[in-house]
């Protein structure tokens, strides 16, 4: 049989076509852009994780994640739910309430200049942000949601939301994992700086502060008891020990027993731990910063008002078998006359900062 000449051509021209055609397209390009994250003055540098590092991409996903409340197991709760601006994106209640009703046993901490905290939640039973943030979203008594269901959710997402995309372009992959949804959270809050309150102004020579806030100041920085009682004392409020403004974070980032209670059967604190007895009753040291903004105080929320805390500590607080060296006056307290009182928390007043609180780029973007 003879084949036509124009006949082979076709065949031969078609196998060309068929052989360089690209029937998916292109392969997509990852290509993150580097998140330039300024560094305050007077901050020390951020240790930022090697295989979390800050992209504008991943920062933005983690903003979107931070606000989900398809993350919670009633589609009703985010992380801002109990973290909210307005109050240094903390919880104005002692306890948070979950999405089945239940009751927290302690206050949601203030999110606020956490990338340069050294462990998470009031015991430091997280060493990493990421660590932390894998936490709540299944924990039962506060978003309820198994992991597994909160990929899902994501996965199958069929909002204007895209996810896919967008864990593509954080992270090079559609494919969506709970170490990934944790990894964007803590890139978001880690960008969550405060620098701006009075005191940063005055410490970068912008502003004047008052006598009244200088005094204050001055308090802060002193060592309490009498001299001639105390060795090395200075009638001041004894507050730099724990919350001292090395790098302008107003806390050593340590546990410590501040005197609340007797003994530890409530709550026994950092002991759940580590399982050392001396660590009974300790705490992680919260931030001042935004101090005004975010109470109530303590662990359990217990005091209400800056005045409740000033008081506690000039009071000397309550001796236990814990309590910590810098808790040197539980027999007498301080002494602290009411205008050093006010002196004291006219200062931590400086520490509010509210273009934080209210910065456009930290709040809800759904």
């Amino acid at each position: 049989m003879r084949v036509s000449t124009n006949f082979l051509l076709g065949l031969f021209l078609g196998g060309l076509t068929l052989v360089g055609c690209d029937c998916h397209g292109p392969e997509p390009v990852w290509n993150p852009t580097p998140y330039a994250l300024e560094i305050p003055p007077f901050f020390p540098p951020m240790d930022i994780p090697a295989d979390n590092p800050l992209t504008e991409e991943g920062v933005r996903l983690g903003r979107m994640l931070f606000w989900e409340t398809r993350l919670s197991e009633n589609n009703a709760m985010s992380c801002g739910t109990c973290h909210l601006p307005e109050v240094s994106f903390a919880d104005p209640e002692p306890y948070s309430t979950g999405v089945t009703g239940a009751i927290g046993t302690r206050n949601a901490m203030a999110l606020i200049n956490m990338g340069w905290a050294s462990s998470y939640f009031w015991d430091g039973r997280a060493l990493t942000l990421e660590e932390q943030i894998l936490e709540p979203i299944p924990h039962p008594d506060e978003m309820n949601l198994p992991w597994s269901d909160a990929v899902d959710r994501l996965t199958n997402d069929d909002t204007d939301s895209d996810y896919s995309q967008r864990f593509f372009d954080a992270f090079g992959t559609t494919e969506i994992t709970a170490d990934l949804v944790s990894k964007a959270i803590a890139q978001f809050v880690r960008i969550m700086i405060s620098a701006d309150s009075k005191f940063d102004q005055w410490r970068r020579g912008e502003v004047s502060l008052t006598d009244s806030e200088y005094n204050g100041y001055q308090m802060f920085l002193r060592e309490g008891g009498d001299p001639e009682v105390v060795p090395g004392g200075q009638f001041g409020a004894d507050c730099f020990h724990c919350h001292g403004e090395a790098g302008l974070q107003f806390t050593d980032h340590l546990f410590h027993n501040n005197g609340l209670d007797p003994s530890f059967e409530a709550d026994p604190g950092r002991v759940l731990v580590t399982g050392t007895p001396m660590d009974s009753g300790r705490f992680r040291t919260p931030t001042l910063r935004n101090v005004a903004l975010s109470g109530p105080f303590m662990h359990d929320g217990r005091f209400q008002t800056l005045e409740e805390v000033v008081e506690h500590y000039n009071s000397g607080g309550v001796a236990s078998s814990t309590i910590d060296p810098f808790m040197k006056y539980t027999t007498g307290g301080l002494a602290l006359a009411p205008s050093q009182k006010a002196d004291l928390i006219a200062f931590l007043h400086t520490l509010t900062d509210t273009v934080f609180t209210q910065n456009p780029a930290f709040q809800n973007p759904h």
